[in-house]
């Protein structure tokens, strides 16, 4: 009544001012200084300088809410160039922050600072942030924690307390030196030595048991664990010794709940996770465990098992006391063969959206553009007068997406396309299936050389697309994480074998299908995705494993503007660094 009887002018400017204060509780622009740095880290009784953000590993956490627009300015105090990506993070119009080296900008150099601006538009839950050049990401990345708008709850029980668990990979050598030497002779490169639980590899490697991650929990209490898989090249099983899981979230999508004791994040994957304790202290501590999953054979990755350590609060102990009471029986998980194919398939067929009116799945019904993909493992031959350590001393190791390996241009390919200067950087001929066709997952065909190039596959903006991605037996079968930039997608099926366009796609989830940023195409079978390509700009898309992404398996999509000035991509910013 008060409000109606004002008089309209000033009236208008109190709402006007109720407005504004309620949208900029709502959102707020956060900044960040991200300093590149050395830093000298110890692991496993060796020593070693480190490329860090801020001198911290793993790195600092983004924490921003959604609508939030973020401002993070990254200066390169090292050597190496410097590009960062925020995983996961749709980057509407926004391509120039996107991060990943000559396909959205030139790296930052030695001295140079640039400013990452983007606004989190739609999203909420865990992504993460890491290096997006050469291998550097082993050691830059941290997590990127998105909360719901103010006063909107979780579709779930609230958490007494969250935390984030980044798994990350430890070498003893310079990770730089290791993608060079297999670069130089067309091997694989030296397996990592450690998985580490945020930073530390934990009680099950050699004068490691000071290096531990430790929870520490009340009886009773439920935690959110926000789960990273930061490695380069191992997909994870996770479990916690006689404790469940209860699976609430994955690449900041909710999905809807379920319980398992195990779960499976490949790299690039986020899961958040509801851990309820026990409700009287249990008198034990117990591993919280990760070791890989692989169906390449053992030997050929690090067969190896990280562990934290779950303890329940003892109020007779100081809560300053860091250390865990070893006198209390400590329980192992049983953690899944190496090549438990079986357990990943069952985790991620239970994988299905929330498809609520708050929280819809907007799969595409119709479909515009649809494409197939090989993906997979392949050769070059050796240059000239030279011997390789490839699958045979002629040849070294590659990978591609239709038989295309990407080689990197020597300038960014949104630069590029924005500038109208593409002639000699890139082509847009991509084919949108093999050029050959063959048994995917049979006997591989005697030629296993695969083609190089800079091509690019064009979109008119907002074009619906279906995506098969078939893995091939070429060098083994094996599953590869792939993940686009830009965009979520709806994983509507996969299967084993190869993908029958007749038949499969009448078994596709056109209703609650999960959506994601990064899916496992299963080893020996396929997977199909759709998406909205309503985000102009060139995105990246590749496999999470570093090793496939260095061997050339990658490619760039580019979505062309559309006609509403909103629909266009952003200017590029003044700071933009240069090649």
């Amino acid at each position: 009544m008060a409000i109606s009887s004002c008089l309209p002018s000033p009236c208008s400017l109190i709402m006007a001012t109720l407005m504004l204060l309620i949208v900029q509780a709502q959102s707020i622009t956060r900044h960040y200084n991200f300093n590149v740095q050395m830093a000298n880290v110890t692991r496993l009784c060796a020593s070693k300088s480190i490329v860090t953000v801020n001198g911290e590993y793993p790195g600092p956490t983004l924490v921003a809410r959604e609508g939030d627009r973020v401002l993070v300015r990254v200066t390169n105090h090292v050597a190496h160039n410097m590009t960062l990506h925020w995983h996961g993070i749709r980057q509407l119009r926004s391509g120039w922050a996107d991060g990943p080296a000559y396909i959205t900008q030139c790296p930052i150099q030695t001295g140079q600072s640039y400013v990452y601006n983007f606004t989190v538009t739609g999203q909420r839950g865990t992504l993460w942030w890491h290096a997006h050049i050469s291998w550097l990401r082993a050691t830059v990345y941290g997590a990127i924690v998105i909360l719901p708008k103010l006063g909107v709850p979780y579709p779930f029980v609230a958490p007494h307390k969250e935390v984030p668990l980044l798994f990350g990979e430890w070498w003893r050598a310079d990770t730089e030196a290791v993608v060079s030497q297999a670069l130089q002779t067309g091997g694989a490169p030296n397996i990592s030595d450690a998985f580490t639980i945020n930073g530390l590899p934990g009680p099950l490697y050699n004068c490691s048991a000071k290096d531990t991650f430790k929870l520490k929990v009340e009886p009773g209490k439920t935690y959110m664990l926000r789960l990273i898989n930061a490695a380069l090249n191992d997909e994870l099983f996770f479990s916690v010794a006689n404790h469940t899981l209860t699976i609430v979230e994955v690449d900041a999508v909710y999905v809807k709940p379920f319980t398992v004791k195990t779960l499976i994040i490949s790299p690039g994957q986020t899961t958040n996770v509801l851990l309820t304790a026990k409700p009287l202290n249990p008198k034990a501590n117990f591993y919280m465990s990760a070791s890989p999953y692989s169906t390449i054979r053992p030997g050929t990755f690090d067969n190896s098992t990280v562990a934290g350590i779950l303890e329940y609060h003892n109020p007779r102990r100081s809560a300053s006391d860091s250390s865990f009471d070893k006198d209390l029986p400590l329980f192992r998980p049983t953690l899944p063969r190496f090549n438990d194919t079986g357990l990943v398939t069952n985790f991620t067929s239970k994988l299905r959206s929330l498809a609520t009116p708050q929280y819809p799945a907007a799969v595409p019904q119709s479909v515009d553009k649809r494409f197939f993909f090989t993906v997979g493992l392949g050769t070059r031959p050796c240059p000239v007068n030279a011997t390789c350590q490839g699958p045979t001393n002629t040849t070294q190791f590659a990978a591609a997406i239709n038989n295309i390996s990407l080689v990197l241009p020597s300038t960014a390919l949104l630069q590029s396309h924005f500038t109208g200067m593409s002639r000699g950087v890139y082509g847009s001929n991509f084919p949108i299936m093999p050029l050959s066709q063959f048994n995917y997952t049979g006997v591989s065909p005697n030629n296993t050389n695969v083609a190089t190039g800079t091509k690019l596959l064009v979109l008119p903006f907002n074009a619906t697309v279906e995506l098969v991605m078939q893995d091939t037996s070429i060098l083994g079968i094996e599953s590869h994480p792939l993940h686009l930039h830009g965009f979520n997608f709806f994983v509507v099926g996969q299967g084993f074998g190869n993908y029958d366009p007749v038949n499969d796609p009448a078994r596709f989830n056109l209703v609650d299908p999960v959506e994601r940023n990064t899916v496992g195409v299963p080893a020996g079978g396929w997977v199909a995705i759709r998406f909205l390509a309503d985000n102009p700009g060139v995105w990246f898309m590749h496999c999470h494993l570093e090793v496939h992404t260095t061997w050339g398996l990658r490619m760039a999509w580019l979505v062309l503007d559309g006609s509403l000035p909103n629909q266009k991509l952003q200017q590029p910013p003044s700071d933009l660094p240069k090649c």
